[in-house]
């Protein structure tokens, strides 16, 4: 009995060993030092940071502190949000990919604006976002913090020309340093010019060469514009229709180390400015210029696409394209289920997409309706988003620009 009663005990203090063993030591994020409770919260989501300051007086600090904002800094990608605008150029709401919601974006207000000279987004990198008014003047801002400030005019040369794409890029090292690049004229004579933050000055305005191979469409008939008949009887025009929110939109890629803007031309084909080389690319036409179809251009994975909405045999499509060097031609990389797809057809819908990383946003607007879809491309999954409300009714956008919530990012 008494053998029985230790055989008990031993295997009763074994278990309470194993137990104590299991156990994994507790503390608390107060009894981190400062620089190791920094780089924990750095972690944190955009949409929390601002919410530190109502925990306690030492997070507070830490959320308006310098070396957090380097901790931050350190991060190296942070979830997009897509910056919507609506028909009338309104940018107050953003989608937060991050927690899959719809945001108001309360600092944009601080960018100035009237009823008469209504700033637009026109490019974004990092935590900036770059608009431009009607006047010509640019404005660069992170959202999420408020601050702001305002790019000298380019002065002779800058716009001279007819304005054709605005691009934007940030360094990840210096949070404050980020440069515009505007490309104007009209192939084939265009040029670029860009604008250091760092020097707070417009570089010389330089000529672009077109290379040899390059398409020729985009001015084959100068400056007219030909009408023709749809096969649904209304009268199409061969220059592009863009929306105001996307007139001067673009993408930039670095390729090689070089930097290349790509931007759609007046008759939707596809242009590429390479500023190392100082040339330009026109891409050969996805479609038959006499096609009616919704096209933009986008960036994903740091590659160019191409998204097209089409309608042919009683059917709407909407398809991702990307083109190959070696065979000089297009290629489908995606393609929305035809069950979706199909919704579009008749709809005389038009899209505004942009992109970021494996994602690629699309608005695709008519008169009727309008719809969101994000599109994550390693996946080849297409999700439609609901609609964001006020009051009830439904807020519709007619484009959406993409960045990165980072608090750090300054002007």
């Amino acid at each position: 009995m008494e053998q029985h009663m230790d055989l008990l005990a031993r295997k009763s203090r074994k278990r309470k060993a194993e137990e104590e063993a299991l156990v994994i030591p507790t503390f608390f994020l107060d009894e981190l030092n400062q620089d190791l409770l920094e780089r924990v919260l750095s972690w944190l989501p955009a949409s929390t940071v601002f919410r530190l300051r109502s925990v306690c007086k030492r997070w507070r600090s830490v959320a308006t502190s310098e070396t957090f904002r380097i901790a931050c800094s350190r991060i190296p990608f942070r979830e997009p949000w897509f910056l919507m605008v609506d028909q009338d150029l309104d940018h107050s709401i953003a989608f937060d990919t991050s927690e899959r919601n719809w945001k108001s974006v309360s600092h944009q207000s601080c960018i100035p604006q009237s009823r008469s000279c209504k700033p637009i987004p026109v490019s974004a990198s990092g935590g900036l976002v770059c608009y431009r008014t009607d006047s010509g003047k640019f404005f660069v801002s992170n959202l999420l913090t408020g601050s702001c400030r305002e790019i000298p005019p380019a002065g002779h040369g800058g716009e001279s020309q007819a304005l054709q794409a605005v691009a934007m890029c940030s360094s990840p090292i210096y949070p404050s340093s980020f440069k515009i690049m505007l490309v104007s004229g009209k192939s084939p004579n265009l040029a670029f010019r860009v604008f250091d933050s760092m020097k707070s000055t417009w570089e010389d305005e330089v000529m672009l060469v077109q290379k040899a191979g390059s398409s020729s469409e985009s001015h084959v008939s100068g400056d007219e514009i030909i009408y023709f008949l749809s096969k649904a009887g209304d009268v199409v025009a061969t220059n592009m229709q863009r929306s105001p929110s996307k007139q001067y939109s673009s993408v930039l890629i670095t390729e090689d180390g070089e930097q290349v803007v790509y931007f759609l031309s007046e008759t939707g084909t596809i242009m590429a400015c390479n500023l190392a080389q100082k040339a330009f690319f026109e891409y050969p036409r996805l479609l038959p210029i006499y096609l009616e179809y919704s096209i933009d251009v986008v960036e994903c994975k740091g590659e160019m696409l191409v998204v097209v909405l089409s309608e042919f045999l009683e059917s709407a499509s909407l398809r991702v394209w990307k083109f190959c060097g070696e065979s000089h031609s297009w290629q489908q990389v995606a393609a929305m289920p035809p069950s979706m797809s199909h919704e579009f057809y008749g709809q005389k819908m038009d899209i505004n997409c942009t992109g970021c990383r494996d994602m690629i946003f699309i608005c695709a607007n008519s008169s009727d309706c309008s719809r969101y879809i994000m599109l994550n491309m390693a996946a080849d999954e297409w999700v439609e988003l609901p609609k964001f409300s006020v009051n009830g009714k439904a807020k519709e956008f007619t484009s959406a620009i993409s960045f990165e919530p980072r608090v750090e990012a300054t002007v």
